[in-house]
């Protein structure tokens, strides 16, 4: 599908090639700024195909460095029953992977804040590693206690059906990812 795509000067200035796709004769006037109608343009100047990627900075050699396609942030996979842990557990299993669960609950003010943070961490080791959360309050205690989970929010590492590590987040946001982060990086050692 197209779209029509006004860009700024900033991203003209980046890119020449992109100022091509805008039109550069737009008188500055606001009457006739009102007037002026993208549709009225031939489609070279004003109908964009494929998104416009961001670019980042200009490389030595004067050509241009785009940004990495790594995402941001990456959704926490939810967990809701036991067959679904036990799922998660088997296809983990089958790739030789390991897995982060985040145990957390929908009053916890600390899960709710650190489930962000948590979710940009999980960025960061995409998709080397899966990260998931499991609302304690929406599945049967049977496996809450068979994880072992008696405080909260609880993120568990978990290799081979085994929990291997855990960290208790009853303190700061950064440093529980601090603690995540080095609690993975020694299971990437090991």
């Amino acid at each position: 599908m197209s779209e029509l795509v006004k860009l700024s000067s900033s991203l003209r200035f980046l890119n020449p090639k992109i100022s091509l796709l805008v039109p550069r004769q737009i008188s500055s006037s606001l009457s006739q700024r009102r007037k002026f109608n993208f549709f009225s343009f031939p489609e070279k100047t004003s109908v964009v195909t494929k998104r416009i990627r961001a670019v980042d900075a200009r490389k030595q050699d004067g050509g241009l460095q785009e940004l990495d396609d790594s995402p941001v942030s990456v959704e926490l996979g939810p967990i809701c029953s036991e067959s679904d842990f036990d799922q998660v557990m088997e296809e983990a299993q089958k790739l030789g992977e390991s897995v982060v669960i985040v145990w957390m609950a929908a009053w916890c003010r600390k899960c709710i804040y650190l489930k962000p943070k948590l979710e940009k961490l999980a960025a960061e080791f995409y998709p080397r590693l899966r990260f998931y959360h499991v609302d304690v309050n929406s599945v049967p205690y049977k496996l809450v206690s068979r994880a072992g989970v008696t405080k909260m929010p609880s993120i568990q590492l978990w290799r081979e059906n085994r929990k291997q590590a855990e960290v208790i987040g009853g303190h700061k946001a950064h440093f529980v990812v601090n603690e995540v982060r080095e609690m993975i990086e020694n299971d990437f050692i090991s």
